[in-house]
């Protein structure tokens, strides 16, 4: 996807990219090469394709949720920051936590933030649960892009959400039971959303959960225990 056609595809999502959006979305891409020379950021590494599978499909969020109405967004499991990085180039009112576990691609994030002159934005170093049990309730939308299962992703993402807001999982094609994750953990999905990619065709799922009350204290639990016994 070259530029011309991203900007158009993002144009139909109703998003107007501004100049300066342009502009550090592609200091963040030579950022992103560069760096991923020296840590294993991406494997994808054409520009053409980290528009259409990292750019553009971190703005595929938008399908499911007006993010002009919120705050507050965490991406778990972010890697090299998608979608969290991305939705705060091109949304800068939010206020973005980037959270991994990885002490390296933590680094790189803070780098392009700094780089690019983004605020409010967090870079943590932590696993994913680890982090729930400290910010509970914290979040407007808490976003997830292929890091595990959504019965496993639920138990990281829903204790971060605020009761009433949202997690929103990007997916490929997700196929595991995750109806007793929903109902443990107080939660419920109110749009599942199928589309393809432009240009190539792959599928893509958005799934987006509402908190519906709060989450017990026992959730979530340690990543050995959500291994062995996943909800």
């Amino acid at each position: 996807m070259d530029k011309d056609r991203f900007i158009l595809e993002v144009s139909k999502l109703g998003i107007d990219l501004t100049d300066e959006m342009l502009m550090k979305l592609d200091a963040y891409y030579k950022l992103l090469i560069e760096w991923n020379q020296k840590i294993n950021l991406t494997a994808i590494t054409d520009k053409k394709e980290v528009y259409l599978k990292h750019f553009y499909d971190s703005l595929t969020l938008v399908r499911v949720i007006d993010l002009n109405k919120e705050e507050t967004l965490c991406d778990i499991g972010t890697g090299a920051g998608f979608p969290g990085l991305v939705l705060k180039i091109v949304f800068p009112h939010l206020e973005v936590t980037l959270v991994d576990a990885l002490n390296k691609r933590v680094n790189f994030l803070q780098l392009v933030c700094d780089k690019l002159g983004l605020d409010n934005v967090e870079c943590i170093h932590a696993r994913a649960e680890e982090y729930a049990l400290k910010n509970r309730d914290k979040f407007d939308v808490v976003t997830a892009r292929a890091v595990a299962s959504l019965n496993i992703l639920l138990e990281y993402s829903i204790p971060l959400v605020k009761v009433s807001k949202y997690f929103i999982a990007l997916k490929g094609n997700e196929k595991k039971n995750y109806s007793k994750a929903l109902e443990v953990l107080n939660s419920k999905i109110i749009q599942i959303d199928k589309f393809l990619l432009p240009v190539e065709s792959s599928q893509r799922t958005l799934i987006k959960i509402e908190k519906t009350g709060k989450t017990l204290d026992k959730y979530p639990r340690r990543y050995a225990e959500i291994k062995k016994r996943p909800l």
